[in-house]
C-alpha cells in the first residue's frame, strides 16, 4: 500500500466542474432543510471532495456513472492512498446522502451507493475513567487563579451534564438555570434539550460567575457563559486543550479527551442504576441503540473489577485428590 502525505480533498476545488451547482445545492439543503450545524455541513463537503477528485482522475464527469463497480473502485482507491477505515466509512455515508439528494432532485437516475458496503470497523468501546479518576481530574486546576476556577467550572459542567464540547462552548448565560440545576443545550442537528446538572457543578459555576466572569466580561463577551481572559467566548479548541492538560496532570489515560467525560458520565449513570432511556434523553441521542454501547462498557468495567477484586476470580483452584477408596465409578450407586 502506498501512503500519501497529501490526501485528496484538502486543496481540491469544485469551481468550474460540471457538478459544482449540485454540490452547492446540496450544501444549501444541509443548512436549511436538514438544519445541520455549520461544522457538520463542512464535514459533509470535506468527505465528498475525494469522490470528485476520483471522478476527475477517471475522467467520468457524469454523476450517473457511479455504479456499484465504480464505487467499489473508489473505496479501493481510498484505501490504497492511505485513508483509514473509519474515515472511508464516513465518506461513504456522506456520498449516500448526496446521491439520495440527487435522486430526489432528478439529477441522476440511479443511486447504487447502498449497494456497496462500508469497510468493516473494529469494534472499540469508548474510553472511560472511574469516579475516583474523575475526582483526581477535578482537583487539578489551580482554583486560586481565575483561569483555574474557570477550568474547574468547565470540567464540572462537561461531566456533570454529559455535554459535548461544542454544546458547552455554545452555552449562554440564559441557558443555565441555577435554581432548578438545568442547562438548555443545542445538540446535534440543532435539536434543543434540557440536561440536568449536579450540585458540585452549580457551586463551581457560581464561584466562576461571581469571581471570574464578572471581571473578565467585556463588550466582546455577549451572553457567552465560558470566557477566555480577554473576555471573548472560549473556543472549542481551548476547551479541548484545558481538558487534555488537566488529564495529563492527573495522570489519566493518554487517550483522554473531552468526549471521555461524556462517556464516563453515561457509564457512571448506568452503574448507579439510571434507566437507559433517561440516559438517552440526557445525552440527546435520537436512538437508544447509540446509548446501548454504554451498557457494554458498564458490563466490561464490572468484569474488570470482579477479576481484580474477587479472591477466586483469577486463581485456578486446585482440587484435592480423593482417596482411592472414595473414588466411586458405579453411577448406579450415586444417590
Amino acid at each position: 500500500m502506498t501512503t500519501r502525505t497529501h490526501l485528496p480533498g484538502l486543496n481540491y476545488s469544485i469551481n468550474g466542474k460540471p457538478w459544482a451547482k449540485h454540490v452547492r445545492d446540496f450544501e444549501q439543503h444541509l443548512r436549511t432543510a436538514r438544519q445541520l450545524a455549520p461544522l457538520t455541513v463542512r464535514n459533509y463537503l470535506n468527505d465528498l471532495t475525494p469522490f470528485f477528485e476520483y471522478i476527475d482522475m477517471k475522467d467520468a464527469p457524469d454523476l450517473d456513472r457511479a455504479d456499484r463497480l465504480f464505487l467499489r473502485g473508489y473505496l479501493a482507491w481510498l484505501l490504497e492512498i492511505g485513508y483509514e477505515r473509519p474515515s472511508m466509512a464516513r465518506k461513504l455515508t456522506a456520498l449516500r446522502s448526496f446521491y439520495r439528494f440527487l435522486v430526489e432532485r432528478g439529477v441522476v437516475t440511479q443511486n447504487q451507493t447502498d449497494a456497496v458496503s462500508a469497510p468493516k470497523l473494529q469494534s472499540r468501546l469508548p474510553v472511560i475513567v472511574s469516579a475516583e479518576e474523575i475526582d483526581r481530574l477535578m482537583s487539578t486546576p489551580d482554583v486560586t487563579r481565575p483561569a483555574g476556577m474557570r477550568d474547574r467550572a468547565l470540567l464540572e459542567t462537561l461531566y456533570g451534564a454529559g455535554l459535548r464540547v461544542s454544546e458547552a462552548q455554545s452555552l449562554d448565560m440564559q441557558d443555565l438555570n441555577r435554581q432548578s440545576r438545568e442547562v438548555r443545550v443545542m445538540g446535534k442537528g440543532s435539536k434543543p434539550r434540557v440536561s440536568l446538572i449536579g450540585r458540585s457543578a452549580i457551586e463551581w459555576l457560581d464561584r466562576y460567575l461571581s469571581e471570574v466572569r464578572l471581571k473578565w466580561a467585556s463588550r466582546r463577551s455577549g451572553d457567552a457563559l465560558f470566557l477566555n481572559r480577554y473576555g471573548a467566548r472560549l473556543s472549542v479548541r481551548s476547551m479541548q486543550q484545558i481538558v487534555k492538560r488537566c488529564a495529563l496532570k492527573a495522570e489519566l489515560d493518554p487517550e483522554f479527551h473531552t468526549h471521555t467525560l461524556r462517556h464516563s458520565f453515561a457509564t457512571h449513570m448506568l452503574d448507579g442504576g439510571a434507566d437507559l432511556r433517561v440516559v438517552q434523553e440526557l445525552l440527546g441521542h435520537s436512538s437508544p441503540a447509540t446509548t446501548q454501547v454504554y451498557t457494554h462498557v458498564s458490563t466490561t468495567q464490572a468484569r474488570k473489577v470482579y477479576e481484580a477484586a474477587h479472591p477466586r476470580a483469577q486463581r485456578k483452584q486446585e482440587l484435592p485428590e480423593l482417596p482411592e477408596e472414595s473414588r466411586d465409578t458405579d453411577t448406579d450407586q450415586i444417590g
